[in-house]
């Protein structure tokens, strides 16, 4: 009895053991950790896998030999840069302060030989690292780098201040080198001052030109550190100076500072950052506000934990059940992607550097900068109005404070400069949908104002805006011509791809008819929606695709109105004139605004159908559902021309999928979203093409939930089948949507059965935005087999499209 009862307890005891180190190796880890940074930080997505806040000001990651700051397969890490953008195509994308930890000996004829300035180069000194054991998650990342004995680096980052720890495996001494004359590959530093301030601090600013080439701003920056160092000195054109506390350098010269440390006892070196676009006092402010706590720096640890307790508060905002842990990894790094811009741009004090290069104050509100709408207004800045209604708010105010400040409303606004890259009208359709999502309230007279200057005119020759260039042929005859030759204000000008341009301001113009009606304004609700329709002015009934045997394609024309013909005599629509990084094929689909006009114009539904199922390369799709989408769409991330097929890496077409639901197909949206998701993946060519700032990740993101803003202005979301068994996103003011789909398999091809809202069956193929804040229950029935006359096939199950003519008005009739 008595060795039973021993047996038993043993018997207790190992189950309860063996329970508790399941449960502890079981244990979910936070939504923080679920995030892979590396995902898109290959083949031109163009992210970074750095440390980053939401929305954050500052960012701490790799520097390497790609012009956008990073790639994965790098073969160095030049050093940690202090500012960077997300996904973004063009070259000069921050990485400004470049600072990296070394050893050897600083000195004349050492490792770092300071009787000249060539061993300060970063790309000579960088460091080999190694992707075992590197870490990216959310807020935290780490790496090792291989030279110099072996150095862990660490970063994490809140909105303002961002830390950095460097534990040495060499004893003796250690150097932190802080190169301020150098950034990001392509980022041209043109001047750069430092000063070493006591034992603890280095701070300075640098000026650097961007974006594309445009125009020079400065940044500030204060580096503490945890504990003194021993030893200093800067370098610069000459050399390196011991001792110096000072050095100050033009263009494209070296210039940086070192800080020796004594490792004996402690191996680790911590370093708390803050940047401004102010002024110093900014940098200064912003350390204290965040790095600080007590007046003592806040520890690496400390603010690490902080960091990813902000992130996890984000990343729960919309909760997934169901799907593999590869899924969950690719839908929270595309959140986690879609919540990094715009950027903070005011400082802790609220102080920030207007478009007039004044200081202005944000007082109870947070100005906000880089804006890429041209990527952003189509699915980015809808992802962000729905989840983060007092940030889009704030977004707004601060286009806003662009257009007051500045004298326009921005195209690509970066720092605090108009930067004029790609062309159309991207504002308005962004600000009408803050509009339509409440995000304008108490600001919608003043956002109408300028939404209807920037329709209506042109800047002033002298402005640094472009607005609308193609705005005073466009409002006299319909469109925008190709030109050219036209004179630009930057690298991107409206006529350089008039035919684009026409597409885009028609859509725009649409967008903005639908806030003029609600306020009030019918005089020119009336003009814009006719405006709306300008899409036909480019179509050209006769021109043929013969490979493809479709007839009726947009065509740019040339300022006398003549259809423009290249010099060979032959034009295609697969051809790269007159259309902005896409072809005819592309953007003959942004139209979404008119469906019936377009319809009409391609010969009807079924032969709309029918190009659509060319265009998407759909019988491919259906015998090969995992991998046709990767063999028949995607090329080169900068392949934009001569392309006939569905491009998944460029945004023209990013809505293209969804009409097929609008001329009544919906099945075949979700076989085109199906295959579609297979190209994100949980890799670090995860993300097709350039991320765009959250552009790509947020398309994503609404693809898995199962709804999709397909016409600025309206508030609709056009539904299609969710990806995961259950969805819950909370809408703000204690409202939540749950999005139910209990037969959800994002392995297998699916389709919508039924649906119903709150209970009630819900024919209608989107759901507008007065219903969906309501929150509330959205259930879907999925189904294997497409019902081809069922859910959604109906006219009465399609919305109106808000510029459409009256029947008899016939494509091409002009404005």
């Amino acid at each position: 009895m008595k060795d039973m009862t021993i047996n038993a307890i043993f018997r207790s005891l190992f189950l309860l053991l063996a329970t508790t180190t399941w449960a502890a190796e079981a244990a979910p880890r936070s939504l923080a950790e679920e995030v892979n940074t590396f995902i898109g930080s290959k083949d031109d997505g163009n992210t970074f896998p750095g440390a980053s806040a939401p929305f954050g000001q500052i960012q701490v990651s790799p520097i390497g030999s790609h012009y956008s700051g990073w790639r994965y397969d790098d073969p160095q890490i030049r050093g940690f840069g202090h500012s960077f953008v997300s996904g973004a195509g063009c070259w000069e994308q921050g990485g400004q302060v470049s600072v990296l930890p070394v050893t050897g000996r600083i000195g004349p004829g050492g490792e770092f030989d300071t009787a000249g300035a060539k061993t300060f180069d970063h790309k000579r000194y960088g460091s080999r690292y190694r992707h075992d054991g590197e870490n990216g998650q959310a807020g935290y990342y780490k790496v090792r780098l291989t030279d110099y004995g072996g150095i862990d680096a660490e970063a994490t980052a809140l909105t303002r201040a961002a830390a950095e720890r460097y534990t040495f495996s060499n004893r003796g001494e250690g150097h932190v080198l802080v190169n301020v004359g150098q950034a990001n590959e392509r980022h041209a530093v043109t001047g750069s001052a430092i000063n070493v301030v006591g034992d603890r601090v280095v701070e300075g600013k640098l000026v650097t030109k961007s974006f594309c080439g445009g125009h020079q701003y400065t940044t500030w920056f204060r580096l503490e550190f945890d504990r003194p160092f021993k030893a200093f000195g800067t370098w610069g054109e000459a050399g390196g100076v011991v001792n110096a506390r000072h050095s100050m350098e033009g263009e494209g010269k070296p210039n940086g500072a070192w800080l020796t440390f004594d490792l004996e006892g402690n191996p680790s070196v911590t370093a708390v950052s803050a940047i401004s676009h102010v002024d110093a006092d900014g940098a200064r402010n912003n350390l204290r506000s965040e790095g600080m706590q007590g007046g003592r720096l806040l520890g690496f640890d400390a603010m690490r934990k902080r960091a990813q307790s902000v992130w996890d508060k984000e990343l729960a905002s919309v909760r997934v059940h169901g799907g593999s842990t590869d899924d969950r990894a690719v839908f929270y790094t595309a959140l986690y992607h879609a919540l990094l811009q715009p950027l903070t741009g005011s400082d802790a004090d609220g102080r920030y550097r207007g478009y007039d290069d004044r200081i202005h104050r944000a007082d109870g509100w947070t100005y906000y900068e880089y804006f890429s709408l041209w990527d952003t207004y189509r699915s980015q800045n809808q992802l962000v109005a729905l989840l983060r209604p007092q940030r889009a708010a704030d977004i707004g105010r601060s286009l806003l404070a662009i257009r007051e400040q500045g004298g326009w409303l921005p195209r690509w606004g970066y720092a605090s400069f108009e930067t004029n890259i790609m062309t159309g009208d991207p504002v308005t359709p962004f600000l009408v949908d803050l509009w339509r999502f409440g995000a304008m309230k108490g600001r919608e007279a003043d956002a109408y104002a300028a939404l209807r200057e920037n329709a209506f005119g042109v800047p002033p020759l002298n402005s640094r805006h472009a607005g609308r260039s193609g705005n005073p042929h466009y409002l006299e005859h319909g469109f925008v011509q190709y030109d050219r030759a036209f004179p630009s204000k930057g690298m991107d000008v409206d006529p350089h791809h008039g035919g684009s341009a026409t597409l885009e301001y028609a859509l725009a113009d649409c967008s903005l008819s639908l806030m003029a009606d609600a306020l009030g304004h019918g005089d020119d609700a009336a003009v814009l929606k006719r405006r709306g329709r300008n899409w036909r002015t480019l179509w050209d009934a006769d021109i043929r695709d013969e490979e493809a045997g479709f007839s009726g394609f947009p065509r740019p024309r040339t300022e006398d109105g003549q259809w423009y013909t290249p010099a060979d005599g032959r034009y295609g629509p697969r051809s790269h004139h007159g259309f902005h990084e896409g072809t005819a094929w592309q953007y003959q689909w942004l139209a979404q605004q008119d469906v019936p006009g377009l319809v009409e114009a391609m010969h009807g539904r079924d032969q709309a159908a029918r190009r659509l199922d060319t265009f998407f390369a759909y019988d491919a799709l259906l015998a090969d559902p995992a991998g046709a989408a990767r063999k028949e769409w995607v090329v080169g991330p900068y392949s934009y021309y001569n392309q006939f097929r569905y491009n998944p890496n460029n945004e023209p077409d990013l809505h293209a999928p969804w009409m097929y639901t609008l001329i009544g197909q919906p099945w075949k949206t979700a076989t085109v979203l199906h295959a579609a998701q297979r190209l994100f993946t949980n890799a670090p060519n995860g993300v097709t093409g350039n991320d765009d700032l959250g552009t790509m990740s947020a398309w994503y993101l609404f693809s898995a939930m199962g709804l999709y803003p397909v016409v600025p202005g309206t508030g609709q979301f056009v539904l299609h089948p969710p990806r995961f068994a259950r969805i819950d996103i909370d809408l703000g003011q204690g409202r939540t949507l749950r999005i139910d789909a209990p037969q959800a398999d994002g392995d297998k091809l699916q389709y919508i059965g039924n649906v119903s809202l709150r209970g009630r069956a819900h024919p209608s193929v989107w759901m507008d935005w007065e219903s969906l804040q309501q929150g509330g229950r959205l259930h879907v029935e999925l189904t294997g087999t497409p019902p081809q006359q069922g859910w959604g096939t109906r006219p009465d199950d399609l919305p109106a499209s808000p510029c459409a003519a009256d029947p008899a008005t016939l494509p091409g009739a002009g404005r």
